[in-house]
C-alpha cells in the first residue's frame, strides 16, 4: 500500500492511497459529526444538512453542481450515519481538482437558499414515509430506539416530519458553525491520485472551513427494551439485539467474528437452522454494529406470521448453541470471509477512500493491511465462544413490525438464554 497523510495547520487532516494501475479515483470529505451530534430539537438536521450542501452555493446552482461532475462522466453523493457524514465523488484521476472545488464549494459556500430549503424537505418526508413503507428498515429505527431510548445515538437519522418540517436557515447555520470544523473532517483520497496534489487542492478548496473541532457528544447509555408496531402485512419482521461492543473495546473483534460465524453467510448456523432446515425466513443474519462508545449485536428474520415465534425461538436456541459449540473450522470460515471484506476493499477506490477516512477518525491513523490481518488472525475460538455469551447475558431489545403478539416478549427471550 501506498498510503500517506499530511496535516495542515488548520488541523484539516489529508490521507491517500494511491493506485498507478488505476485510471479512476475517488475522493471525500469526511466530517466527525452525525446523528448523534444533534440535540433533541436538531434531531434529523445533520441529513437535512447533507441534502442542502448539493442545492446552491454562490458561484454554483443545484444543476451547475450536479452537471460539473456528470459532465466528466463521474459521479458525486453523500451519506449521513450516527457519527459521521461524508461527501464523495468518483471522477477519472485527471478531475480530481474539479471533485475537490465541488466538494469544496458545496461545504464551504452553500447559500441555503429559503424556497430550495422548502422543496427539499418536502424530499425528505417522503424519504421518511418510504422508510415507514419499508418494514425490514422501520424495525431497525424502532430496534435502536428501545436500546437508546431518548438519546442522539438511538434516533433514526432522517428525523421525524414535525423537527424537519421546522428547520430554517439560522438552524443549519448553528448546526455547521458546532460540528462542521477542519480538526474534525478527513479529505480522503485513493486511485490514481497523487499525494503533493490532494494535499494542494485541499488546502485550496477548504480553506473556508474553521479550524474548530465537532462539539463531544454524550455518552451512550444502553438500556434495552421492546418496542411492537401492528400493521398487516404480508410477514411479520423481527429483530432482537444485545449490547455490543464499541471501537477499541478488547473484544470488539471478537464480537464482530461471532456475529459472522453466527449469521453472516449461507454456512452460518442461523442462515442453515432457520432457512435451509426449517424453511422458516427468506431472510435471516446476524450483525454487530460499533460506535465510539457503544454497540450492538443482534439478529434479523422476516418470516410468516405463524411462524414467528418459532423462528425466535430456534435463532435463539442457535445463538446460545454457538456460545458453547462454535469450532476452530466455524471461526476460521468467519475469519476468512472477513479477509476478504479487507482485501475487496482495496480494490475499489470509493470504499478504500472512505476506510481511510473512518481509521483516521478513529485511530487518528490509516491501518496497515499487515496491521488489519494480524488483528483477524489473534481471534481465538474462545474468545469468540466467551464475547458471544457476554452479549447475549445482557438485556435484550425487541422490536417488531407485523402480527406483534406472535412473537415472544422480554421475559421468554431472557428465559431461553438462561444458562448462556
Amino acid at each position: 500500500m501506498t498510503v500517506r497523510t499530511t496535516t495542515l495547520p488548520s488541523g484539516l487532516a489529508v490521507v491517500t492511497d494511491a493506485n498507478p494501475h488505476l485510471r479512476t479515483a475517488a475522493v471525500g470529505a469526511f466530517v466527525a459529526a452525525g446523528s448523534r451530534n444533534e440535540s433533541a430539537n436538531e434531531h434529523g438536521l445533520s441529513h437535512l444538512l447533507e441534502h442542502m450542501a448539493f442545492k446552491g452555493t454562490r458561484g454554483r446552482s443545484a444543476r451547475d453542481i450536479a452537471e460539473a461532475i456528470e459532465d466528466v462522466g463521474g459521479d458525486l453523493n453523500a451519506e449521513t450515519g450516527v457519527e459521521r457524514t461524508g461527501y464523495f465523488a468518483r471522477v477519472i484521476g485527471t478531475d480530481i481538482g474539479l471533485a475537490l472545488d465541488v466538494i469544496g464549494d458545496i461545504l464551504t459556500d452553500s447559500v441555503f437558499d429559503p424556497a430550495e430549503l422548502e422543496r427539499e424537505k418536502n424530499v425528505i418526508v417522503q424519504e421518511i414515509g418510504a422508510v415507514e413503507d419499508t418494514p425490514d428498515d422501520h424495525v431497525f429505527d424502532l430496534l435502536t430506539a428501545a436500546a437508546w431510548p431518548d438519546q442522539p445515538v438511538g434516533r433514526p437519522i432522517l428525523g421525524t416530519r414535525e423537527r424537519v418540517a421546522a428547520f430554517d436557515r439560522d438552524a443549519i447555520g448553528d448546526y455547521l458553525a458546532r460540528c462542521y470544523g477542519a480538526s474534525s473532517t478527513v479529505i480522503a483520497a485513493a486511485g490514481a491520485v497523487e499525494h503533493e496534489a490532494v494535499v494542494a487542492l485541499a488546502q485550496s478548496h477548504l480553506a473556508g472551513l474553521p479550524a474548530a473541532a465537532a462539539t463531544p457528544v454524550a455518552p451512550a447509555q444502553y438500556r434495552g427494551g421492546e418496542t411492537r408496531l401492528r400493521r398487516k402485512l404480508e410477514q411479520t419482521h423481527v429483530t432482537i439485539a444485545f449490547e455490543g461492543r464499541k471501537i477499541g473495546a478488547p473484544d470488539h473483534d471478537a464480537a464482530h467474528v461471532f456475529a459472522a460465524a453466527a449469521g453472516g453467510g449461507m454456512s452460518s448456523r442461523l442462515f442453515q437452522e432457520v432457512r435451509e432446515k426449517r424453511g422458516l425466513a427468506y431472510s435471516i443474519y446476524a450483525y454487530h454494529w460499533d460506535y465510539a462508545d457503544t454497540g450492538l449485536f443482534g439478529f434479523y428474520a422476516g418470516s410468516a406470521d405463524r411462524d414467528a415465534a418459532e423462528v425466535v425461538a430456534a435463532s435463539l436456541d442457535c445463538l446460545a448453541e454457538a456460545t458453547r459449540s462454535l469450532d476452530d473450522r466455524e471461526i476460521g470460515r468467519a475469519k476468512a470471509q472477513m479477509k476478504v471484506s479487507i482485501l475487496t476493499v482495496l480494490e475499489s477506490p470509493g470504499a478504500r477512500a472512505q476506510q481511510l477516512a473512518r481509521q483516521m477518525q478513529i485511530y487518528g491513523r490509516p491501518l496497515t493491511l499487515d496491521e488489519m490481518i494480524a488483528r483477524v488472525d489473534a481471534i481465538t475460538t474462545d474468545d469468540v465462544r466467551k464475547t458471544g455469551a457476554a452479549m447475549l447475558r445482557s438485556t435484550p431489545t425487541i422490536a417488531v413490525v407485523g402480527a406483534v403478539a406472535k412473537v415472544p416478549g422480554l421475559a421468554k427471550v431472557v428465559g431461553a438464554l438462561r444458562g448462556v
